[in-house]
């Protein structure tokens, strides 16, 4: 495991990039330790504690949020803007016209994406100046006036957040990719220490508690597994490749698989849906409507089924962007394969659709069910929160699924300079004459 490890440094290029994503991660961390001016308690734990919502937005924003940081609002603006962006790439004919345009397409959904987080973190930092206006350091005391501390404070929290997004975007661009899901990965794992410290100091009291411990760590693996399963089962469609005549070679004859996986979707579900999820208790927030508060807070069955339903449309409809079927169906057709069984264009289309609607059933129902068990190990299992997010939920599907993803990345780059692979022997392939 170690020479594969050590594989990864060998390959200059790797070794850049792997150096210039945890330098822009350690830029992040740094970053995020700076205090917005004008705030005379830079604690805000007690404040964000008491609201389950903010308490929740806490977490993925690597608890930033409760230190009053300018990079409070992390990530998660560029994830709500996104989200609405992709909704209207399915709806809206200008959008779809967009998508179809190519790279030049792509710039403009981009940008439309970067000016729709502008105008949500603008928002949301008038929301977040007016939960700390409390907290402003008073005139008298050399502090500043209510309006000077608002501008002040909505400013560096959009900055910030535009920051971080460019974090995300250099680290897809020239790190090792997967910005945006690394960042809010990182984000999320930082408070994993202080949660694993204060229940292994529970397990210390008792005997009771040593054992309950020892069973919650075996059940966490078990989760763990589980989700490294789903994350990545493929259903493998059989194809054969016809033989062709040019020239004096015959081209194909051979036989071949689509590797569909069951979870096309990838994380992304679970992350648009908890984005979402975030909107009934700040509704209720504003409107002070305590049904609203207290039905959709993190710890009650509405907000949990909700967010459950949620992720298996997320499913669906992430997976219908992320895979087309026609345009598989289409390729195969030009280079001369076929499924056995099955005529080539729209019933070959029909035939792919069809086992990728049923694959991912299942699969968004797993997706579904680990996303409430921190609910279900905090509410039966007696088990603090803060803790409990690791037996599940966005956490560690992010995490999972950011690691696998980063790990076939890598396993990539170290294919294409003809190594095995990290998940291999490592041993260097044929000599080339491509010098890298």
């Amino acid at each position: 495991m170690i020479s594969k490890i050590a594989n990864i440094f060998k390959v200059k290029d790797l070794r850049k990039k792997i150096f210039f994503t945890l330098s822009l991660l350690v830029v992040f961390r740094l970053g995020g330790q700076v205090t917005l001016p004008g705030i005379q308690n830079p604690d805000m734990s007690a404040a964000v504690g008491g609201l389950s919502i903010l308490e929740l937005y806490d977490q993925f924003v690597g608890n930033f949020l409760s230190q009053a940081s300018i990079f409070s609002l992390g990530i998660m603006p560029y994830i709500s803007a996104s989200i609405i962006i992709q909704l209207m790439t399915a709806i809206v004919p200008y959008f779809q016209r967009l998508k179809k345009e190519g790279p030049e397409g792509n710039k403009k959904i981009i940008q439309l994406t970067r000016y729709g987080t502008v105008f949500i973190a603008a928002v949301q930092a008038i929301g977040v100046a007016t939960l700390w206006s409390g907290q402003a350091v008073p005139l008298e005391q050399g502090g500043m006036g209510t309006g000077l501390f608002y501008s002040v404070t909505i400013i560096s929290l959009v900055t910030g957040t535009i920051f971080v997004m460019w974090l995300g975007e250099q680290i897809t661009d020239y790190g090792i990719g997967n910005g945006i899901s690394l960042i809010i990965t990182v984000g999320i794992l930082a408070g994993a220490p202080t949660a694993f410290s204060d229940f292994f100091g529970l397990m210390m009291q008792s005997s009771t508690q040593a054992v309950k411990g020892i069973v919650l760590f075996a059940i966490l693996i078990g989760i763990v597994t589980f989700t490294v399963l789903i994350t990545s089962a493929l259903r493998k469609i059989p194809v054969q490749f016809a033989k062709r005549v040019v020239g004096r070679k015959v081209y194909g004859g051979q036989a071949s698989h689509i590797p569909l996986k069951i979870l096309t979707a990838g994380v992304m579900p679970i992350i648009f849906a908890q984005a979402l999820m975030f909107i009934p208790q700040l509704l209720g927030q504003f409107t002070e409507w305590s049904w609203l508060l207290n039905g959709f807070a993190p710890t009650a069955w509405a907000y949990n089924i909700v967010f459950a339903v949620l992720v298996i449309i997320f499913t669906y409809f992430y997976t219908a962007i992320a895979f087309n079927p026609a345009d598989v169906a289409d390729n195969m057709q030009k280079q001369g394969g076929f499924i056995p069984g099955v005529r080539p264009g729209k019933a070959t289309s029909d035939f792919i659709d069809n086992i990728l609607t049923r694959v991912t059933l299942p699969a968004s129902i797993a997706l579904a069910f680990i996303a409430i068990l921190p609910f279900i190990f905090q509410k039966y299992g007696n088990i603090d929160y803060s803790f409990a997010i690791f037996f599940g939920g966005t956490s560690i599907i992010i995490a999972v699924g950011v690691a696998l993803d980063t790990m076939q990345q890598i396993e990539g780059h170290l294919v294409s300079r003809h190594y095995d692979g990290f998940l291999k022997t490592g041993r260097i392939k044929g000599r080339s004459k491509t010098r890298f």
